[in-house]
């Protein structure tokens, strides 16, 4: 009994779905950070007022882009 509890156990955590991670594209400096069940970090913006344009009335705020200008090794 043990060992197909084991089994199950086992097999249920090798086909679940992997986490994906969050991006942000260094070749924007400012990102829009949105709130909810669709929420996440979109870095599209060239300026804030730009994205702040965007984020206006919605549950967002805008963040500077930490990875702005770096390289992706």
């Amino acid at each position: 009994m043990r060992a197909l509890t084991l089994s199950v156990v086992l097999v249920l955590g090798l086909t679940t779905l992997p986490a994906r991670a969050q991006m942000y594209d260094p070749a924007y400096p400012v990102c829009l950070q949105s709130y909810g069940p669709q929420g996440g970090i979109s870095c599209r913006f060239g300026s804030m007022a730009q994205c702040k344009a965007v984020a206006s009335g919605r549950s967002a705020q805008c963040i500077t882009n930490p990875y702005y200008g770096k390289r992706r090794r």
